[in-house]
């Protein structure tokens, strides 16, 4: 059985030019369109669950999307906003939304200038707003290819498209480039532009002043690409796979420090996937910390691949807030109080960091009992933090699934098995390959 048939065929099997999505904390990942086994464009849903390590084909309710290939899809919550790509014979502008959350597809009705037809553009999300750049579509004539460097944002609660006003030097007009985002910023990189001249250049724009300026990089530089894949983690960019004009296919990572400019040239501690360009990629963290996905594309054959990576990052998601400080008296106090901790019944208690903006990111800590709560005696508690119990409610592999409510929000999150910290041990965790097998869709960890 292919590797990304898993239980029953239900798997997406071969594909490139598609999207895949994490949501819910990375516990579900969202496989969109892409050209497929029957050498056609599709425009199914498959998802993979990370914790059953299964693959499913759910029934959606709703007029789907056409088939669609190098379309994008972005997440907002819940939410999976499809645009544009290409049926094969023309690009598409289309907008369409998958509710993940009831499998219902929805076709918004949009007021405003939104982009012309083109595939091979980005998109990335700041907020509530969805921002489009770049891509290839065709002229009034349909008789030639036009290359956009043009910036639209949806507001994705009035559903009012904008073509934005930017200043600064914006990105040439490409396509196959990718576009992230980090804070306020989003970030385009490389791609190919009309003349067939592939770029490996790095371009911010500021969402509150609209200003573009061309990042300065440095370090191991990433060679010039197009169709790659780039996975945001924090302020670390990660880019696999791509082509360049000389027909040859890259497997390599490289990451990128958005804060710094630094590129380095990682090196993974196993094999890894094989080169290829079309590839999609998302982040599973928090629900499995650090940790980034890749599936299929296409090989220097021009054939459809049906494999899926994992990338065991061994970085640590930067909190938003620094823990206070706290003098020997603070925590020796704090250690009293965590070892007078009384016992739950079948529950489990972790630490559940609440900032201000009530983010549901979990700080997960090892644990030697299910009952007790086994603190670090130099961790304190940052101002604004609270503890919650959680409750168990499932066992898997990895250890327990939990969940909690917190002023009033339901709240999922993974407690890790007998694991070093997966957000604290980053210094001691190398880079390294997993990879999904086939009928038992079992994950292959491999220790450095």
């Amino acid at each position: 059985m292919n590797p990304l048939e898993g239980n029953e065929g239900r798997g997406p099997g071969k594909r490139w030019g598609h999207t895949c999505n994490a949501v819910r904390g990375g516990r579900l990942v969202y496989v969109f369109g892409g050209y497929g086994k029957d050498n056609c464009q599709t425009n199914q849903v498959h998802v993979f669950d990370t914790v059953k390590q299964t693959w499913s084909l759910p029934a959606i309710k709703g007029t789907p999307p056409t088939p669609r290939d190098s379309h994008t899809c972005t997440a907002i919550g819940d939410n999976l906003y499809v645009f544009g790509g290409t049926d094969g014979m023309n690009p598409l502008k289309d907008l369409h939304i998958l509710d993940t959350s009831s499998h219902t597809w929805i076709s918004p009705t949009t007021r405003g200038e939104g982009p012309e037809a083109r595939e091979g553009h980005s998109a990335a999300v700041v907020g509530k707003r969805l921002f489009i750049f770049g891509g290839c579509g065709k002229s009034a004539d349909n008789n030639s290819e036009v290359y956009y460097n043009d910036l639209y944002i949806l507001n994705t609660e009035t559903f009012v498209w904008k073509c934005a006003t930017t200043s600064g030097t914006p990105p040439s007009p490409r396509d196959s480039h990718t576009c992230s985002s980090w804070k306020n910023k989003i970030i385009v990189l490389g791609g190919e532009d009309g003349h067939d001249y592939y770029l490996s250049d790095v371009h911010i724009l500021d969402t509150d002043t609209l200003i573009w300026r061309e990042l300065s990089t440095s370090g191991q530089l990433l060679p010039p690409r197009a169709g790659h894949s780039t996975v945001g983690f924090g302020k670390n960019l990660f880019v696999f796979g791509g082509f360049t004009d000389a027909q040859n296919l890259y497997n390599d990572i490289y990451m990128l420090d958005i804060d710094t400019g630094i590129w380095t040239n990682v090196t993974t501690t196993t094999n890894g996937p094989s080169a290829r360009f079309s590839v999609a990629g998302d982040c599973l963290d928090p629900f499995m910390g650090g940790v980034l996905v890749f599936i299929g594309g296409c090989n220097k054959s021009l054939e459809a691949l049906d494999d899926m990576y994992f990338l065991y990052t061994g970085i640590a998601r930067e909190s938003e807030q620094r823990p206070e400080k706290l003098s020997l008296r603070k925590q020796l106090k704090l250690k009293c109080q965590e070892q007078n901790t009384n016992p739950v019944q079948n529950q489990v208690l972790v630490r559940y960091g609440v900032g201000a903006d009530a983010s549901p990111l979990m700080t997960v800590l090892n644990y030697s009992q299910p009952s007790r709560l086994n603190l670090p005696v130099n961790q304190g508690f940052a101002p604004g933090k609270k503890m919650f119990e959680c409750k168990v409610t499932e066992s898997i592999s990895e250890g327990y699934t939990i969940e909690t409510i917190i002023d009033g929000k339901l709240l999922r999150g993974v407690l890790f098995s007998n694991k070093p910290n997966s957000l604290h041990s980053a210094a001691n965790t190398s880079t390294r390959w997993g990879r999904l097998h086939g009928s038992k869709t079992s994950l292959r960890h491999v220790h450095a």
